[in-house]
């Protein structure tokens, strides 16, 4: 049976971190700098929305602002993190291996597995602000090596089709889960089908910018859409549209409550 939820971008957590007083430790930059959040799931001080969607824990639109701004050096294990960086200068430096300093821009990503315990910092260096998507997520095994691994999804030359960036397809990010991430870019209007593995998959489809129409629902800018059981996802998009699309299984309770008793949800 389909079952389906629609979570349209002011009913999201929002919330606002500044570099000064409690959270100065945490986050980075100069007086004045801050970072503005939009959380689909429940995340940190947000606990008002759903607790995630089946592997899905985080689904974070977030923006640094002010030179120096970002998340200070902090530990992790047992998540899966991903960051797609839409626009400015990421600086992310981590432990995993023998540690990386890595500077991503729009249309990067990068894949940081914390597994068994790591740690990372994430910065704006510049004056521009730096806006991403951030994605976490659990793993189908707990205490893995840490890893990091980063990609590039060319928006000129990969518009008007759905291009896999995490999961199994050639190119894309290995992840150590029952896990795909694509992302879609268009400059035409069209109309387009995503098929999930099997009937015990689901996809979370979030509009960046732009319009996209699913059935009777239309989603619009930072819109998003939660599907399981569904065999095709019809997708009718407006011209200029940017979406994701994030398919995972839906786990048991069972296997929830055994990976949530030993993860870290360190933010």
């Amino acid at each position: 049976m389909t079952q389906s939820f629609v979570l349209r971008a002011k009913d999201r957590g929002h919330d606002v971190i500044h570099s000064e007083g409690s959270a100065s430790s945490y986050v980075a930059g100069h007086p004045g700098s801050f970072i503005s959040r939009g959380s689909c799931f429940n995340f940190h001080q947000y606990q008002s929305g759903r607790p995630g969607f089946g592997a899905v824990r985080v689904w974070g639109d977030e923006t640094f602002h002010g030179a120096g701004c970002g998340y200070n050096m902090h530990p992790h294990h047992n998540f899966v993190i991903c960051a797609f960086v839409l626009e400015g200068e990421l600086t992310h430096i981590n432990t995993a291996g023998r540690g990386t300093v890595d500077q991503l821009r729009q249309g990067d990503y990068y894949l940081f597995s914390a597994g068994s315990g790591g740690k990372h910092s994430e910065l704006s260096i510049g004056p521009e602000d730096m806006h991403a998507i951030y994605l976490w997520l659990m793993p189908n095994q707990l205490y893995l090596p840490p890893s990091y691994l980063r990609s590039h999804f060319d928006l000129r030359e990969r518009r008007n089709r759905i291009v896999q960036l995490v999961g199994d397809a050639d190119g894309a990010l290995p992840v150590p889960q029952d896990l795909r991430v694509s992302r879609m870019v268009t400059d035409r209007a069209g109309t387009y089908s995503y098929t999930p593995r099997s009937a015990q998959h689901g996809v979370y489809v979030f509009v960046v910018d732009g319009e996209l129409t699913s059935g009777d629902v239309t989603l619009g800018h930072r819109d998003s859409l939660g599907v399981s059981g569904a065999e095709t996802i019809e997708c009718q998009v407006a011209d200029t549209t940017d979406v994701f699309f994030v398919e995972t299984t839906m786990p048991d309770n069972a296997r929830v409550c055994e990976w949530e008793k030993h993860s870290g949800d360190d933010d």
